[in-house]
């Protein structure tokens, strides 16, 4: 008899009008405006923004018009009825934002990497343990991603037994138009740092893992020698502390015939079977992304995770918030996966460029 799996309903507002308010604060990255549509489906209220430049204000406002702008961070920080505060500031300037929206008696929503430096994450977990606040992490290629729900909610279900290892792959394309910190990695914190955090969260989450060890990571500049500041290549393999694997690769070299910005790949490998994930796109179909393939010991499986989980951390983040609960995400596991990635970058034996 073949297996059927079934899947969580989808969720819905956690809070009325008024009752979760949040800011955004740092507007550097696109990736504020997908955070900030997340909070609001999930009911929170959207009420002030600010960023030194007027055009990204203007821009923000635009699409989200109930917001108002703000004339300072601090305003921001002294409202009292702003609870948290999203950003998505130039990389390296996220965390010490996030040390004075904490310290502030506020919680705090970033985009990744929200940590580039082993310093910058000391500071931050010495400001959680200081004021008792959050300090989250977009890692949107799995919270953002109803392929990777679904495919968490087929580990729980035990379609593949116990995974064993996690392959993922972060190919992106560079495009035009890119700010001048994109090509400095002491701001951007360097290829594995920046887009590998993603795949480190990943390898912990599916695994169960707590923690683990960087046994080998690369990066290089291959291609882009006009901008010597970009690494387009890295990977790192890892071994994790209740003995799985990880391995990473991401890079800068989507070609131009891919419709989307990359190909973004997982794989799963469990004792029972194995997933994988083609989130973005399934190439040479008419498929589109989310797609989730399953092979076990039943047989072989393809779903379509587009509408059928959404994306219920955003919820549970905003009742954590209310309730000093950790069930969107441990405050550990995201300083962890954050670690992890900055090790891997730090330690990085550089191949070219």
């Amino acid at each position: 008899m073949t297996r059927t799996y079934t899947f969580d309903p989808l969720p819905e507002p956690v809070v009325g009008p008024g009752e979760f308010v949040f800011a955004a604060v740092g507007l550097a990255h696109g990736h504020i405006h997908g955070m900030v549509e997340q909070l609001i489906d999930a009911g929170a209220t959207l009420a002030l923004v600010h960023d030194d430049d007027p055009a990204k204000v203007a821009d923000f406002l635009e699409r989200f018009p109930q917001a108002r702008a703000a004339a300072s961070e601090q305003e921001v920080l002294r409202d009292p009825e702003v609870q948290l505060v999203a950003s998505a500031s130039i990389a390296n300037q996220r965390a010490p934002l996030g040390v004075r929206v904490l310290d502030a008696g506020k919680d705090f929503f970033a985009d990744k990497p929200a940590i580039t430096t082993i310093d910058d994450l000391t500071a931050a977990r010495d400001a959680v343990a200081r004021t008792g606040r959050t300090f989250a992490v977009y890692y949107g290629e799995r919270v953002h991603s109803e392929a990777a729900i679904l495919a968490g909610q087929l580990i729980d279900q035990g379609a593949i037994g116990t995974v064993l290892q996690v392959a993922s792959f972060g190919p992106h394309r560079i495009g035009a138009g890119r700010p001048d910190w994109f090509y400095d990695p002491e701001q951007y914190g360097g290829i594995i740092c920046d887009i590998g955090s993603h795949n480190f969260e990943q390898m912990l989450y599916y695994t169960g893992a707590t923690d683990g060890e960087i046994v080998s990571s690369t990066v290089a500049n291959y291609a882009h020698r006009e901008t010597p500041g970009l690494q387009d290549f890295g990977d790192a393999h890892v071994v994790l502390n209740n003995g799985t694997t990880g391995y990473v690769r991401v890079d800068w070299f989507t070609p131009a015939g891919l419709d989307v910005f990359g190909d973004g790949r997982t794989v799963l490998l469990g004792t029972d079977g194995y997933i994988e994930l083609r989130k973005y796109t399934d190439i040479t179909t008419d498929n589109g992304g989310g797609q989730v393939l399953l092979v076990n010991h039943d047989g072989q499986f393809r779903f379509d995770a587009t509408g059928k989980t959404g994306f219920p951390f955003f919820g549970q983040l905003i009742r954590d918030c209310l309730d000093r609960t950790e069930h969107a995400m441990t405050q550990e596991h995201a300083f962890t996966a954050a670690e992890l990635s900055i090790i891997a970058q730090r330690d990085a034996r550089v191949l070219a460029g």
